[in-house]
């Protein structure tokens, strides 16, 4: 029923209307509802009906039946159950009507969540048959490794229409009927005919009921033959009068044809004589398109054809088929045409009364001789039962499709191996079915020897080595190998490929190996198995194993069969590598490509030899990573940046996976010469390979061209594989990027590029408005006389420019983005003492703008944010520099003039130098302070003893003031000395997001939006959070550097200088939580490792799940004033044991200023080590209490808490001793602080310590307290 309300499109609405799409109106709702109601009411029969029928609608209705049909009680699966194992086939019972009966009661229990498994199913069914039928129950149950409900219910069926074919015809109904294609009709009443058992004068006629003789030979039907008038002589020839079907349908007469008077809507004929699949039963079609035409028959009479579509067909082996058909309503009997198959592709075959019609080596459909004429072993799927079939068959295509695209990533793997992966849940969580027909491995694998099995028995890795060469191959390889040699373990049946040049170099490569894999196990390798070729048996070798007392197992001469398992994996490795090869249509060059990505496969395959685990499970204990495999020789996509308006991918070939290295292995064919190379952004286009094959030809050559200075893939190689497979004991699946975005947009995706010269910007689309920009900066220019035109001086270079561009995203999210120009010159041409001499200029320090902002909070000021419109340009300079004139703005009537620049201008090493001095002398000329402690801080005392505030960091300031309208004097007072852009409230300064809460006196400080871009630019975004920024098992030792060449090179192709520099300006700006993760992973930026690389992505996960948390200001303990909290870490530094310096400081109870470092020198203790921590607190302190001061704020005494009780006495009690003589006098300072009363330095718990977080990894209650101490949290 359910099938019916989807085919009726109304399915929904039994779960409800909220269940209806949202964009359905109110009456379109009802309608559908009503729509549902109807259907069901209408399949219900009368005494059913009667019970639900006060259910007004489609929710109700359904529910109802549910809970009297469909009862999941306890009372009702028994009775299903029960009804199950009671079931009993009577004797002389159709086998339809039992297997009805058993099905029916099979859906029961599934209604009421009863699932009987496929092997329980078959055994009830066989031990519900009855005695006539012992043989077969014996047949079907024993010798036999497995059975299926399917297999029984085929039996079944097949022994049923045995017994109808061996059977007398007494109780047959069939009648005879001949059609002859141009002949005549007529036969003569002779026949030789006799029957075996029977004399003639006791036959009866089936025809007239008479005896005395046969059917054949009976007067009234050799008459009705003569007339032609029995309307069973049925269709050979299609005809149309109607141009919508393709003429190559049409045919001529057909063969003999025999059919019977009795119809049957489910039952099919197989025809030769047929032009076209034909139905006489409209309620047969699934689909269905009205046309009219014709079908002329053998006695040149015609039937009406009144259209055609889709019908369903249940074949011999249980699958469902569709079949494209016309409908002929005067036909007595469905035909499928022959011909039309033979058309299609199909093959037929025929023996022992059996007609098989194959597609390639898989048998589609099966008809059976009866009575001379070939009946499809099958039958009809009709109404409901269609829909439902043909959801089935859409189900059964995807886990088709799935099967074949899975058998086609794993090399070609066999059905058994693909469905132990998805057992286990390792393909992604595809489900698998039955393989079909794969013409690839036909052709690629023919098995000639089945090798013996060893006796010997392994007990772990390395106890026994199997080796072989393979080869020489016909072709060399790109690197010019032409043989490879294999090692495989016995106990995990894990292998390792060489290639080689020449066999004299197996020697090198197994002592590479063995170096290799004792290191990475700890074991030593026991026996080795190989051949007597000499390149295994030869003085160097067997001295080598010598000495290294490695046993040697030798087979005999000409019997590689006792080197059975070698054998097998060279024949199963080169099985799959032509499977792929021929799969992808490459040319054979490309067969080490092959093979070694064959030996990748078959390390995550099943094998037998070790209950069905994957080689590389026993060998590394851990389960294979999946999620990564490609089909071999599929298009692939590496990402490039080879200009703004270029393409973003390259179009390549997928050749396998890289060793050592997290990327793929890519053949590059767009240059001229070919070359490989090694990419970890890759977009695949696995459908391509579903569609007829391609033959990529030879690409020969192997080049070693670069990729040109701005082109960034991974890295390239100039050969495949001199090293060989080699599997790390740990997973590195690459990050997969085939998602839902199409190839060729990604391909050519350009985005918002940003041109990177004028000529760039005047070809692109946004050229009339990076015109309007250029026209905006110069206009800015020549209205501030940056320049004016002179003759160039002899003896002088002009210094270049260049226009650089940017798109800027508006500060809110509804401000549509900026395009911005800006002419820069080219500073690096200058030279120091001529073109310039000082360059440096200060910015206002991030904990500046911190402790602003708490000001802020606390004293509810105003804060603004204003930006200085081309501020650079506003320096005077005090050298002469002159420049070529701007690309695009040569004034013609000049054009051989050079610009003399008056101002600073973007580019020159001295502009940012001259835009400060300039600034800092108008507002000094305005009575405005310069803050002794941050050079950008300015201050003044207004008539109302309050203050204003200003801070400058380059181009960007906030003002921040308790009186409106200052602030509006002080913008009015910078917009007529400078071109301003006034901002309003302050939202958005150097990537930290602002907002407030006036109503409760609060301030938050966030970089939400710029976690999450780096998540996204990092490929993060979709990776699992974690609750602390650095675990507790990180311990990082010399162990953790790079140890090999093959790890180095995965480091350089992994971004960590990048990620670690952007996680360092989070926490710079307003995370404290990150400043002990970044300090450990910041310590490896010049030779990080693979462990190094693991944290740093854990530090992303952290971030992850705490994007949101923020600085919060203004709910803090406003009496608490300046607070300052220390700690250290004696010797966490493992690679040179040093300690670490932590701090951080609270201004009315909310951070403003943390740092967590290592110290210059080691310390020698504990308490030398929190002391030197104390020292550094204590500075940063002084500084801080200053600059509040000089702001106008007077706080009470600043605290300084450390958890070290001897560090204190230190402090406190200048008092000599031996083990502290060592401590630098410089450090002895803090004692004079003291004395001074400047601080007040107190003993604090270690668990109500903040700055313990930044030391060392804690727990996770542990640090979420301690960021509550700081006012950190999350929002």
């Amino acid at each position: 029923m359910k099938a019916l309300l989807v085919q009726q499109k109304c399915a929904q609405a039994i779960e409800g209307e909220e269940k209806l799409p949202v964009g359905l109106t109110a009456a379109e709702k009802e309608e559908v509802v009503s729509r549902a109601h109807s259907a069901i009411l209408l399949s219900l029969a009368d005494e059913v009906l009667r019970e639900v029928a006060d259910e007004t609608t489609a929710v109700g209705l359904w529910r109802k039946l549910e809970s009297k049909y469909q009862k999941k009680s306890l009372t009702n699966r028994l009775y299903q159950k029960r009804r199950l194992h009671t079931l009993k086939m009577s004797e002389g019972m159709q086998v339809r009507d039992h297997l009805d009966n058993f099905n029916r009661i099979i859906l029961d229990l599934n209604g009421v969540g009863v699932k009987v498994e496929e092997e329980d199913q078959a055994m009830i069914l066989l031990c519900s048959l009855p005695s006539s039928y012992e043989n077969f129950v014996d047949t079907m149950m024993y010798g036999r490794d497995s059975i299926s409900i399917n297999d029984v219910k085929d039996a079944l069926q097949s022994k049923e229409l045995q017994k109808l074919v061996s059977g007398s015809g007494e109780g047959s109904v069939e009648t005879g009927l001949t059609v002859s294609r141009g002949r005549s009709m007529e036969r003569n009443g002779g026949g030789r005919s006799k029957s075996r058992s029977k004399s003639k004068a006791e036959m009866r006629c089936f025809h007239c009921k008479e005896k005395g003789h046969f059917r054949k030979n009976c007067p009234q039907r050799q008459k009705g033959i003569g007339q032609g008038s029995n309307g069973n002589a049925q269709v050979v020839v299609a005809q149309k009068d109607s141009e919508k079907q393709d003429s190559s349908d049409e045919g001529e007469g057909g063969d003999v044809l025999t059919v019977s008077t009795s119809s049957s809507a489910e039952s099919w004929i197989l025809d030769t004589g047929a032009s076209y699949h034909m139905a006489y039963s409209r309620d047969l079609f699934t689909t269905f398109k009205e046309w009219n035409g014709s079908v002329k028959l053998g006695d040149d009479g015609e039937l009406g054809v009144k259209g055609s579509g889709s019908v369903q067909i249940k074949m011999y082996d249980g699958l469902v088929r569709t079949l494209n058909a016309w409908y002929v309503p005067g036909l007595r009997k469905n035909l499928i045409s022959v011909g039309t198959l033979d058309k299609n592709g199909y093959t037929f075959s025929g023996s022992g009364g059996v007609l098989r019609v194959s597609k390639g080596a898989l048998v589609v459909m099966k008809g059976r001789l009866q009575h001379g004429i070939y009946t499809l072993m099958g039958s009809s799927v009709l109404g409901t039962a269609a829909v439902s079939s043909s959801m089935a068959i859409d189900s059964v295509e995807k886990k088709d499709n799935c099967t074949e695209l899975w058998h086609r990533r794993l090399g070609h793997m066999s059905e058994k191996g693909l469905s132990i992966l998805s057992k286990q849940g390792l393909l992604s969580g595809a489900e698998t079915g039955k393989l079909k027909f794969c013409e690839t491995c036909v052709m690629g694998k023919q098995r000639r020897v089945k090798f013996s099995m060893g006796s010997h028995t392994t007990n772990g890795v390395l106890e026994y080595i199997h080796s072989d060469l393979w080869g020489p191959s016909p072709v060399e390889s790109h690197s010019g190998c032409r043989y490879y040699v294999t090692f495989i373990d016995d106990f995990s049946r894990k292998v390792w490929v060489y290639f080689l040049k020449a066999k004299d170099e197996v020697f090198g490569k197994f002592k590479e190996w063995k170096t290799m894999v004792e290191k990475r196990t700890g074991k030593v390798v026991k026996t080795l198995r190989t051949d007597n070729g000499l390149e295994f048996c030869n003085k160097d070798f067997d001295e080598f194993c010598r000495k290294e007392g490695i046993v040697r197992h030798r087979t005999v001469r000409h019997t590689p069969q006792q080197n059975g398992v070698a054998e097998r994996m060279n024949q199963t490795l080169v099985q799959r590598a032509r499977c792929m090869r021929i799969d992808a249509g490459l040319s054979k060059k490309f067969w080490a490509e092959a093979v070694n990505t064959a030996a990748y496969l078959v390390n995550r395959s099943p094998s037998t030899a070790i209950d069905f685990k994957t080689p590389q499970e026993v060998w590394s204990g851990k389960p294979s990573n999946y999620s990564g495999l490609k089909i071999f020789g599929c298009p692939a996509y590496a990402h490039v940046s080879d200009g703004k308006l270029e393409p973003r991918a390259m179009k390549c070939i997928f050749l396998g996976y890289a060793t050592g290295v997290k990327g793929y292995r890519l053949w590059c064919t767009e240059d001229r010469t070919p070359k490989f190379i090694i990419s970890r952004d890759v977009t695949f286009d696995e459908s391509a390979m579903f569609g007829q094959r391609k033959e990529f030809g030879d690409l020969a050559g192997t080049s070693k061209t670069d990729l040109g200075a701005n082109q960034k893939v991974e890295f390239e190689v100039d050969a495949p594989m001199e090293n060989g497979v080699d599997d790390t004991s740990e997973e590195q699946p690459v990050i997969d990027q085939n998602d839902s975005q199409s190839i060729a947009a990604l391909a050519e995706e350009i985005g918002r590029e940003e041109p990177r010269s004028y000529k760039e910007a005047m070809e692109s689309k946004d050229s009339k408005k990076w015109l309007s920009s250029m026209d905006d900066e110069m206009a800015s220019l020549r209205k501030n006389q940056t320049w004016e035109l002179v003759p160039l001086p002899e003896g002088v270079k002009p210094v270049d420019c260049k226009w650089l561009f940017k798109i800027k995203d508006g500060i809110s999210e509804d401000e549509p983005p900026k395009y911005k120009s800006r002419l820069v010159a080219k500073g690096f041409s200058q030279k120091e003492g001529i073109d310039y001499n000082e360059v440096f200029s200060p910015v206002v320090k991030h904990k500046s703008i911190r402790v602003l902002l708490a000001m802020v909070s606390v004293f509810n000021l105003e804060l603004d944010q204003l930006d200085v419109k081309t501020a650079f340009l506003h320096g005077n300079l005090e050298e002469e520099i002159y420049m070529k004139q701007p690309e695009g703005f040569v004034d013609s009537e000049k054009s051989d003039h050079v610009c003399f620049l008056k101002k600073s201008l973007y580019g020159l090493k001295q502009s940012p130098r001259q835009w400060y001095k300039r600034f800092d002398a108008f507002m000094v000329s305005h009575e405005f302070m310069r803050n002794q402690y941050d050079s950008c801080v300015y201050f003044k005392t207004l008539p109302d003893g309050s203050f204003i505030y200003l801070l400058l960091y380059v181009d960007d300031m906030l003002i921040a003031a308790k009186n409106r309208a200052e602030i509006n004097k002080l913008k009015q007072l910078l917009s007529s000395e400078f071109e301003m852009k006034d901002l309003g409230a302050a939202k958005k300064i150097l990537g930290m997001e602002i907002w407030r809460d006036r109503d409760a006196g609060l301030l938050y400080v966030s970089q939400q939006k710029y976690i999450e871009k780096l998540m996204q630019a990092f490929h993060m975004d979709h990776s699992k959070p974690v609750s602390t920024p650095l675990a507790q098992h990180f311990k990082f030792d010399h162990s953790t550097l790079p140890s090999t060449d093959e790890e180095v090179e995965y480091m350089k192709s992994v971004p960590y200088s990048s990620v670690v520099g952007s996680l360092m300006y989070a926490m710079v700006c307003t995370r404290p939580d990150l400043a002990f993760a970044v300090s450990v992973v910041s310590r490896f930026m010049s030779n990080p490792g693979k462990a190094h690389w693991e944290a740093v992505k854990w530090i992303m996960r952290y971030l992850k799940g705490s994007s949101s948390v923020c600085l919060v200001y203004g709910n803090g303990d406003v009496s608490s004033g300046l607070v300052g909290f220390t700690d250290s870490d004696h010797g966490g530094d493992l690679m040179k044991r040093r300690s670490l310096t932590c701090y951080i400081f609270t201004l009315f109870g909310c951070a403003i200023s943390w740092r967590a470092s290592l110290q210059p020198t080691v310390a020698l203790s504990t308490t030398e080590a929190e002391y030197m921590s104390l020292t550094e607190g204590v500075k940063e302190g002084m500084w801080l209490n200053g600059f509040l001061g000089s702001l106008g704020l007077n706080l009470s005494k600043p605290v300084i808490y450390c958890d070290s009780q001897s560090a204190l006495c230190l402090a406190k009690n200048p008092v000599y001793h031996e083990r502290t003589k060592h401590i630098d006098v410089r450090l002895n300072f803090i004692r004079d602080v003291i004395e001074e009363k400047l601080f007040s330095i107190e003993k604090v718990a270690t668990e109500v310590n903040p700055a313990d977080m930044l030391t060392k990894p804690i727990t996770t209650e542990k640090f979420k307290h301690s960021l509550d101490l700081v006012n950190v949290c999350k929002v």
